[in-house]
């Protein structure tokens, strides 16, 4: 009997950790901490994001606004927090090791990923699987920073402040403020020519 029961609870294990979000008491409770902050989730959104919230380390600014299968999770001690007016398009997931910081007003185009981790595979004696992460530091964006399709944002890497990365990109090393990026990996192309504000 036991061993027939054995596969059903561990299915019963990873499903209660892995879907606890889509429990209605537990969907509006995310609802509900993220109207708190003055923020919107289209459902779903996956990850741990409603413990994050509660726990102090998933910071949300006013009207950041979360498309439908954004992912957010971090581990024991993983940070992450988005500025006021943020927007993150479908299939956007960010993952925290020990922090992800995105500025105000940001934009993510559908399936970026950003984060501060790297998987471990440096055992031979281990399974990948069980290596856990490291990090090489945390992942700072800047304000008004646009990302466009698939962009990848690696672990240590600041961007600064309206900077915009191309479709597909990969970024791994910081860029400097106001500066154009595309590539795998992504580099600098130019410097953005700002409009002159127009006469009062």
């Amino acid at each position: 009997m036991s061993d027939s029961v054995g596969p059903y609870r561990t299915w019963w294990r990873k499903w209660r950790w892995y879907e606890r979000s889509v429990l209605p008491w537990n969907r509006a409770r995310l609802h509900l901490e993220m109207a708190r902050r003055g923020a919107f989730v289209r459902w779903p959104m996956h990850g741990n994001a409603l413990e994050m919230l509660r726990e102090g380390r998933l910071q949300v600014g006013a009207e950041a606004h979360f498309e439908p299968n954004v992912w957010l999770t971090g581990g024991d001690a993983g940070r992450i927090r988005i500025g006021a007016g943020t927007y993150l398009n479908l299939g956007v997931q960010i993952a925290a090791v020990d922090l992800v910081e995105i500025g105000d007003h940001c934009m993510f185009a559908n399936g970026a990923f950003v984060t501060d981790g790297n998987h471990r595979f440096d055992d031979p004696t281990m399974p990948i699987t069980w290596q856990g992460f490291t990090t090489k530091g945390p992942t700072r964006i800047g304000d008004n920073v646009w990302c466009g399709a698939n962009v990848v944002i690696t672990s240590g890497v600041t961007i600064g402040d309206r900077c915009v990365i191309g479709a597909n990109s990969v970024v791994t090393e910081s860029l400097p403020p106001n500066t154009i990026a595309a590539g795998v990996p992504a580099k600098a192309i130019r410097e953005i020519a700002f409009r002159a504000p127009a006469d009062a």
